[in-house]
């Protein structure tokens, strides 16, 4: 990974570089040959970084972003093929220990306690896009192309894009989506909701960061307790997330920003 103030410890990767600017991490998807399709050691070093980020008390925010010309095509077309020449009695069980790395790694990714902000700088199909969508927040260059490509290879969507895509765009638009995998425009993506800004290719990572600071600047404790109760509010009845936001508050009444924050204004006051 890059260097930065945070380099000694930082995780050593190949296919998954990290940057840090003003307390955002650029974690970058790094095999532009593949237009940055997802091998298991991508994968390894994608959960890695993000835990790291997670941990770093200097990382407030991250940005996901694609190396090259993709964002990224979806999982590696040559871990399908050896999928296929995998004895048939193990097919299955590969299969499985392989999802449960898959879902590890969307699940590190939606489980953040700091915003995540994915910048789509091109092609994000398959499992790049439900990466994408298990961000927070996703902005797109105005030349990229998202598809729900799974249905083209005899798949499901096995990244999570059946939980999150419906949650975006609604449940019948979400069918159309996967039901055809066909391509969507950046312009069509913003219009029905599959996407929250649009930005130009160069000014992509710059906007990406600029937003990326904005959401961060709130208590870290605070961000963290709402994001949490926030994920599971559509799951939940109204009592539920009063019982969350009770205890959420709690802890936030022992926070060190909320009584500088409550001191800040009473001297002001007086």
């Amino acid at each position: 990974m890059n260097t930065n103030a945070d380099a000694k410890i930082l995780p050593v990767a190949t296919f998954v570089t990290t940057d840090v600017k003003n307390g955002i991490a650029t974690i970058k998807l790094n095999r532009p040959d593949v237009r940055n399709a997802i091998n298991d050691e991508m994968r390894a070093e994608l959960i890695a970084a993000f835990e790291w980020a997670d941990k770093s008390r200097e990382v407030r925010g991250v940005i996901l972003t694609g190396e090259g010309k993709g964002f990224c095509s979806g999982g590696d077309i040559g871990g399908m093929r050896g999928r296929l020449e995998a004895p048939a009695g193990e097919v299955a069980f590969n299969g499985w220990l392989r999802q449960k790395q898959t879902h590890k790694g969307i699940s590190v990714i939606r489980n953040m306690t700091k915003p995540v902000i994915a910048a789509v700088n091109g092609a994000a199909f398959g499992l790049g896009l439900d990466m994408a969508l298990a961000c927070d927040f996703i902005i797109a260059a105005s030349g990229a192309k998202l598809s729900m490509s799974f249905i083209k290879r005899g798949l499901v969507s096995d990244g999570g894009g059946m939980y999150f895509l419906p949650r975006r765009v609604g449940l019948v638009k979400a069918k159309e989506l996967i039901l055809t995998g066909r391509v969507v425009e950046a312009e069509e993506a913003l219009q029905i909701g599959m996407v929250d800004r649009i930005s130009s290719a160069e000014e992509l990572l710059n906007d990406a960061q600029a937003w990326a600071e904005e959401l961060c600047q709130g208590a870290p404790a605070a961000i963290a307790l709402t994001k949490a109760i926030l994920d599971q509010s559509m799951e939940s009845t109204a009592d539920e997330i009063f019982t969350l936001g009770r205890e959420a508050q709690a802890i936030c009444y022992t926070t060190s920003e909320h009584r500088a924050s409550v001191e800040d204004f009473l001297n002001k006051t007086r």
